[in-house]
This record gives structure tokens, C-alpha cells and sequence, in this order.
């Protein structure tokens, strides 16, 4: 990522309470699309102030929230106590090994490390667990939005978003859907809507509200007031499942060494601690299968081959 990328990451904190009131929510059937209908352990990475999360709560999900802006999350926590939460990245997953179904990230993959994030992802999917990654786009066939862009801007560039998904050896195939929904904007959350963009809150503050201004008379000229008017949006949702590898074996634990007092030795001499001492391998040995004695049971048998 690079110096001006990191810059617009770290802007959302400063405008979280914006972002919660102007930004729009995802769809139901975009949702179930990405993470299934039927409950399963959800990680969100990246979830702000928790647009995605109301609806992966809403599904049914055992969802962990994490959130690298303490601000963001502050907003999440507020609105939904109930879900665990972590201030923590994608690149940092404070979770254990296969402890989840799902990994979806909504409106946030574009700023995460790939060569860090993918190896953390992959390692808290279950076998055959999904990653899924959902953004919010703006329709601009609809002539009234393509003004409103060229105002302000576009924040991302999601030409290929997951192409470093496609290209790396943890994860299958990427599969796209795409979903259409309307959010209802009035003078008020416009505001907010353009305030929350990451292009818009690096600027300085005489060519921000010089934005705001702009949009505000752009929405003015189309004569809708309060009574708001509708921004469509195309959903667009990728998913790929882990690639399966085998758990690691256990690291096996080294026996103890138990000492042995040989005859004539002083007491407590390990075998080999003397150049004149039999090897361990030639002392006696105790005999395999002490099961299914009846009356020598509790007799330790000694194998002196």
C-alpha cells in the first residue's frame, strides 16, 4: 500500500459518525449470496461502523467483528453490543486455526496487504471455508449520478479486485454476483454521504465544504428538498473457497530420560555415562501386552532378549 493509499485508509475515524449516517446498507439477497443462509461462524474484517454486520446478525451468524479504527468500532459497539469485536487488521487475525466458516470483508479489501492478509485468512477458514468481499457501487447510467461523480470522485479502483485472490495458491476459483438496491438520500445525508468518502475527508477544509456545496447545488437543480430522492447502486460480491491442506502434524514430545543404576556404578549412572557399561539396548526391556493376563496380571514381565 502505498503513502497516499495509507493516508485515505486511516481517514474514516475522523468522519465515523457520517459514514454510520450516510453510507448505505447491503442487500439481504446480496448478503446471503456471499455468507449462505443457514448460520455458520462468520469473521468480518474491516466492518466500520457495522453495515454489514446488522445484516450477517439478521441471517442468523455467529459473527467476530474486527475493525482497525477504534472510532469506527466504537460506532459498531453502539449499535450492536452483543458482537464480539476486536481493534485489529486483516493482516493480524487474532483468531485460532479453522475457528471460521466465512471471512467476508465489505467495502474494505482494496486496503488490506494481499501478501500479508491472504496467508491470515487462509489460516482461520475451516476446510472448504469462503472468503467474500462485497462493495456498494454507484449506477452512473442514471445521468443525475454520473454528475454526482464527477463532483466527487471515485475512492477506489476496483478494476480487478480480486485478483490477487485469483492469483494466489490459497484460495479456488473466484465467483462474481451482482445485485441492484436503492438508498433513499435527502439534503441532509448527502452531506453525509460525501463527508464519510476517504477523497473527500483528506482534503482541506476550504475544498472540502467546497465539495459539499457543489453536491448540494447539484442536488438543489433536480428540486427534491427533503423529500429526498433515490441513489442506485450495483452490489457487486466475489467469494473463493480455501484450498485445503492437510493440519500439520503434531511436533512429537522427546521421551524422558529415566536413569538407570547399573551394578557397580554409583547410584543414579545413565547407561553410556561409563565406557565399560552395556548399552541401552542390551538391558532388559519390559514385554509389550501386559492385556488379557489371568493370573500373572500385576507381574511385570522382563524380556531379556
Amino acid at each position: 500500500m502505498t503513502e497516499d493509499q495509507q493516508r485515505h485508509a486511516r481517514s474514516f475515524g475522523g468522519v465515523a459518525d457520517a459514514y454510520d449516517r450516510g453510507r448505505p446498507t447491503y442487500p439481504a439477497d446480496a448478503v446471503a449470496w456471499l455468507v449462505g443462509t443457514e448460520p455458520v461462524a462468520v469473521l468480518e474484517l474491516g466492518a466500520g461502523t457495522g453495515k454489514l454486520t446488522e445484516r450477517l446478525v439478521a441471517l442468523g451468524h455467529e459473527v467476530y467483528a474486527t475493525e482497525p479504527d477504534e472510532a469506527m468500532l466504537e460506532v459498531l459497539r453502539r449499535h450492536l453490543p452483543d458482537v464480539p469485536t476486536s481493534a485489529s487488521g486483516a493482516e493480524e487475525i487474532p483468531l485460532p486455526d479453522r475457528s471460521v466458516d466465512v471471512v467476508v470483508a465489505g467495502q474494505c479489501f482494496h486496503w488490506f496487504d494481499a501478501e500479508r492478509a491472504l496467508p491470515e485468512i487462509a489460516r482461520v477458514l475451516k476446510p472448504g471455508g469462503v472468503l467474500a468481499a462485497v462493495w456498494n457501487q454507484r449506477d452512473a447510467r442514471i445521468p443525475w449520478v454520473r454528475k454526482l461523480g464527477r463532483i466527487i470522485g471515485t475512492q477506489e479502483d476496483l478494476t480487478d479486485p480480486l485478483a490477487a485472490v485469483a492469483a494466489s495458491s490459497d484460495f479456488g476459483d473466484v465467483e462474481t454476483g451482482s445485485f441492484k438496491h436503492w438508498q433513499v438520500v435527502d439534503r441532509r445525508s448527502i452531506q453525509d454521504l460525501v463527508r464519510s468518502r476517504s477523497n473527500v475527508a483528506v482534503l482541506g477544509d476550504s475544498e472540502r465544504e467546497r465539495t459539499v456545496a457543489d453536491v448540494l447545488a447539484l442536488y438543489d437543480d433536480y428540486g427534491r428538498g427533503m423529500d429526498g430522492m433515490q441513489l442506485p447502486y450495483v452490489t457487486a460480491c466475489y467469494r473463493a473457497v480455501v484450498v485445503d491442506r492437510p493440519e500439520p502434524a503434531p511436533t512429537p514430545v522427546p521421551e524422558p530420560t529415566v536413569p538407570i543404576t547399573v551394578p557397580g556404578s554409583a547410584s543414579g549412572a545413565r547407561a553410556g555415562d561409563d565406557p565399560m557399561t552395556d548399552s541401552a539396548h542390551t538391558l532388559p526391556r519390559v514385554a509389550a501386552g501386559l492385556t488379557g493376563l489371568d493370573d500373572d496380571a500385576g507381574v511385570l514381565l522382563i524380556d531379556f532378549r
